[in-house]
């Protein structure tokens, strides 16, 4: 069964090597280094560079339709025969989107309400980037209805840094 995993970058590692993925998605911040996982070639890790922020300021990058289509273009090319690792700074906020969105792009006939509460389920701190749901519910044409989902589970509890999890696509 294909699985998706979060983690803060601080946990990358050993997400990594504990779940033997083979594809690495990256959503940091644009002048963040990040050290690619062993085992991970270069053409199976996407880096996103962009800012955890829903409107502009200054100084940072604002997520927008490039980014989300360059995700979609990625996953929709993993052969799951591997899991796949989603990472941010905290593993609570674009990463904890990412895996939603690919859940929701890789299973359109699974309902969104129903990944939003095993998200939540999995993960009591996610607390997914409002604007990255929002341009991929547009994207996949989901009408608004995973930007609601997302918002019906609400805030997560506070962290500083969110604990690992996974996600199963079936």
């Amino acid at each position: 069964m294909p699985t998706l995993h979060v983690s803060s970058l601080a946990r990358l590692h050993e997400t990594v090597a504990s779940v033997g993925a083979s594809h690495v998605v990256t959503l940091i911040n644009v002048n963040t280094v990040v050290e690619r996982p062993a085992g991970i070639p270069p053409e199976r890790h996407l880096f996103i560079g962009m800012s955890d922020i829903t409107a502009p300021l200054d100084g940072h990058v604002l997520p927008d339709e490039a980014h989300v289509q360059r995700f979609l273009s990625f996953i929709r090319d993993w052969d799951r025969a591997a899991p796949m690792v989603f990472h941010c700074w905290a593993g609570i906020s674009r990463s904890t989107a990412a895996v939603y969105i690919a859940t929701c792009a890789l299973r359109p006939q699974r309902d969104e309400d129903e990944i939003a509460l095993a998200l939540r389920s999995a993960s009591p701190s996610a607390t997914p980037n409002a604007r990255l749901v929002s341009i991929a519910d547009q994207i996949l044409g989901r009408s608004g209805r995973m930007t609601t989902a997302i918002e019906r589970i609400g805030r997560g509890a506070d962290a500083f840094e969110g604990t690992p999890f996974r996600i199963d696509l079936d």
